[in-house]
């Protein structure tokens, strides 16, 4: 038994089935599958086969769409201004690092002398100068003769003012006996000596060497009045010096002695 296909609804005939075809292919936009072809045309596989590839072989492009049709109100408005999108410039990518290469060494452990490395900068470095201690002989040279005149003023307006040798251990030490005008030199100039060293060393703090600094002139121009005033009464044959002399002087030793602790105390309260 015999069995015969039906035909289909169009006769294979490429040049009736092509704008057929063709116009599928406007509608979607591209070339249409086979099933698509098969499905629109009713042509069975080989026919949708050979329409498609024939679609393919002419270089098939969907016609651009049609603009749309704006109403006659929208006919007289002005043209809308479209700005032009800005182009993207893609930068290149940056430079990988180049290693440096270190300079080949001979055989002797040297750089090779062919090869020629960069210089190498070597920063300025001053050195500091070394600075020479000044001699400290010519102060002890100038401070002696003035030791002994100052000594010696300070003794004889101290026997001026009522000083004078003391028995300080009567019924321990009756012998004992002591100037006590040898006091006012050892205080005054002592601590001038002492003030001028906190004053400029600057290693105290500034309270201290504030107190230092008007304390020491206090006690230079004092003891330059002391010597004044004793070369004064002796030139002048006066053995006993007025109560105005004589008060000031005895006054020397307490503030002496409260000027040195008051120091001391403003030196110490910084390091505490």
């Amino acid at each position: 038994m015999t069995t015969t296909t039906a035909p289909s609804a169009y006769p294979f005939d490429l040049s009736a089935l092509l704008p057929r075809a063709q116009e599928i292919a406007s509608s979607l936009g591209k070339v249409p599958s086979r099933n698509q072809l098969m499905k629109e045309l009713k042509v069975g596989a080989p026919k949708a086969t050979a329409l498609r590839e024939a679609l393919q072989a002419a270089e098939f492009t969907a016609a651009p769409a049609a603009p749309p049709v704006l109403p006659d109100v929208l006919a007289d408005s002005e043209p809308t201004t479209v700005e032009p999108v800005p182009e993207v410039v893609e930068m290149p990518p940056p430079a990988e690092p180049v290693a440096e290469v270190a300079p080949l060494l001979t055989g002797d452990g040297h750089p090779d002398a062919t090869s020629d490395p960069e210089p190498i900068l070597i920063p300025h470095v001053r050195v500091p100068r070394k600075v020479r201690k000044a001699r400290s002989w010519p102060v002890m040279l100038l401070a002696l003769p003035a030791f002994v005149a100052i000594w010696s003023g300070w003794v004889g307006l101290g026997e001026l003012t009522g000083f004078g040798v003391v028995h300080p251990l009567p019924g321990i030490w009756s012998d004992l006996s002591l100037n006590t005008a040898i006091t006012l030199p050892i205080g005054v100039e002592t601590y001038a000596a002492y003030a001028l060293a906190v004053w400029l060393t600057g290693t105290a703090p500034a309270a201290a060497r504030r107190f230092a600094r008007w304390s020491a002139i206090g006690s230079l121009v004092f003891g330059g009045a002391g010597q004044v005033a004793y070369h004064l009464l002796t030139a002048a044959g006066i053995t006993h010096a007025p109560w105005q002399i004589t008060t000031a002087v005895a006054c020397l030793p307490v503030a002496v002695l409260g000027m040195g602790a008051a120091l001391a105390h403003l030196i110490h309260a910084h390091h505490e």
